[in-house]
């Protein structure tokens, strides 16, 4: 019900704007359901994927979790990755199917039926929703694996749809974003129901390619030509050149169209979340100035992460900080600092980027110490230290990447999975791995089964330790720190 509701709010906006939008509205039945407005299932969808990937609640993707930024006090099954309490990969598949990559074909289909838009016009909204739709089919993509894609949400022709190569769906999803460009820049398109750039379309182009460097450095190790010729195109194009131009949800300061973060941290009255160790001992390490912002205050003795996978007190140990309190706190789908992560990788592979490794990697992490609020002094203090300092590993590439993913989990996740640092805690309760996927949902194995059962062969079984088809190589997790014993402590 949420979406509709900030969808509605979103495209009541066009009444005061005087756009083309609002006389479309005067030809809508609102009580027929066949009728949905493009723009409302564009809004809806959206936010769907904004949510899901901010949100920090144990029923849904538990990106934050997956990422080892957040643990709980007392429900302590998802930081511990058991999929099977609340069946989280259910949740998330039809999430993502249902709620955003339907509604945006839907709003699709309803834009090309609409005689009332010229070609032009009906071209950069399809841009839009397609950048979204791309959006969608990866997170699905790097969440699960071979999914399905080219017989999906074709209930009448295909009731039990196959499953595509993981490998497959990325070079097409590529080619989808080759073509975007030409869409996106044809006229005006969705501008008061946009939530994310409010109609700038030059804005949605670079985010277009800056998914695309994305999905293109993912490719790094297994398919480096693919990778190359995506990378460098995608630079070739125009990505973002500041924090001005991130791609995020703009949330409402009234419920029900507030940041999901602050639904669960404040308008829940409950004290379940606190700031992992994992992410708190990293930058105590480096005495990251971002921790002023990323955490509280509230432990006289500084910063202490609650004990990943554990049960905690949650007076005991660090709490998330006030910014992420705020309703209004936008939801990040991609930022300034992961562009210039993912060019100083791409230099260093050798790529032809403008740039080099070194000054990517530096204005990466001062994109970020920039967007929380750290001074000059602070990001350059920091720059100086001799395990931050550009020295072209891997380990320390992946690591300062990871960080400035905080607010930004489920890249967090994949960008651990893709370059196996930095070592993260073994859960304490059941001592698990962390997961390298989502398991299929319940349901795909009951309603689907024949394709389950290849889909699940076809990539190596169905565990959460069957690594996505980019990820070539994986962290021996049993080398990793595991629950403190008594010795440990004294």
């Amino acid at each position: 019900m949420k979406k509709y509701i900030v969808a509605l709010s979103a495209v009541a906006m066009l009444w005061s704007c005087q756009s083309d939008e609002q006389y479309e509205n005067l030809n809508r039945d609102p009580k027929n359901p066949d009728a949905v407005a493009s723009e409302f299932l564009f809004t809806a969808a959206t936010v769907s994927v904004g949510d899901y990937t901010a949100s920090p609640n144990v029923n849904e993707p538990i990106y934050r979790f997956l990422g080892q930024y957040l643990t709980t006090t007392t429900y302590t099954d998802e930081p511990n990755y058991d999929f099977t309490a609340r069946q989280n990969p259910d949740a998330v598949w039809s999430e993502y199917y249902r709620d955003v990559i339907y509604d945006l074909q839907d709003a699709k289909r309803v834009v090309n039926e609409n005689t009332e838009l010229s070609q032009n016009q009906k071209d950069a909204r399809l841009g839009q929703l397609e950048v979204m739709e791309v959006y969608g089919w990866h997170l699905l993509v790097d969440g699960f694996g071979d999914i399905p894609y080219t017989q999906a949400l074709q209930p009448n022709e295909f009731p039990n749809p196959e499953y595509d190569d993981a490998a497959t769906i990325y070079e097409d999803l590529i080619s989808r974003l080759d073509n975007v460009t030409a869409m996106l820049s044809a006229g005006q398109g969705y501008s008061g129901s946009d939530v994310v750039y409010a109609g700038d379309m030059a804005k949605w182009s670079m985010f277009a390619n800056s998914l695309k460097l994305r999905l293109g450095m993912r490719l790094q190790d297994v398919n480096p030509s693919l990778s190359q010729a995506t990378v460098e195109s995608a630079a070739a194009a125009g990505l973002f050149t500041s924090n001005d131009d991130i791609a995020a949800i703009n949330y409402q300061s009234n419920a029900p169209n507030t940041n999901p973060l602050w639904e669960d941290l404040v308008q829940s009255g409950r004290a379940d979340f606190l700031a992992s160790e994992t992410i708190v001992d990293y930058m105590n390490q480096f005495e990251d100035p971002r921790r002023m912002v990323y955490f509280d205050d509230n432990i006289a003795d500084g910063y202490i992460g609650g004990d990943y996978g554990g049960s905690n007190n949650y007076g005991s140990f660090t709490h998330i900080g006030d910014i992420f309190l705020d309703p209004t706190r936008e939801g990040i789908l991609l930022d300034y600092a992961e562009v210039r992560f993912n060019l100083s990788r791409a230099a260093e592979l050798g790529y032809n980027v403008p740039g080099d490794a070194e000054t990517h990697y530096n204005a990466a992490i001062t994109a970020s110490m920039e967007y929380w609020g750290a001074s000059s002094d602070e990001t350059e203090e920091y720059l100086s230290q001799g395990d931050v300092a550009y020295d072209g590993s891997e380990m320390q590439f992946a690591t300062q990447f990871w960080i400035a993913m905080y607010d930004n989990p489920a890249e967090g996740w994949s960008t651990w999975r893709l370059y196996d640092d930095p070592v993260f805690n073994i859960p304490t309760d059941n001592e698990t791995f962390v997961p390298l996927r989502y398991t299929y949902p319940i349901d795909e194995q009951n309603l689907n089964n024949a394709n389950y059962i290849d889909a699940a062969g076809a990539i190596g079984g169905d565990d959460a330790q069957t690594p996505v088809f980019w990820d070539t190589t994986t962290p021996d997790q049993s080398t990793y720190p595991g629950p403190a014993t008594e010795e440990d402590d004294e």
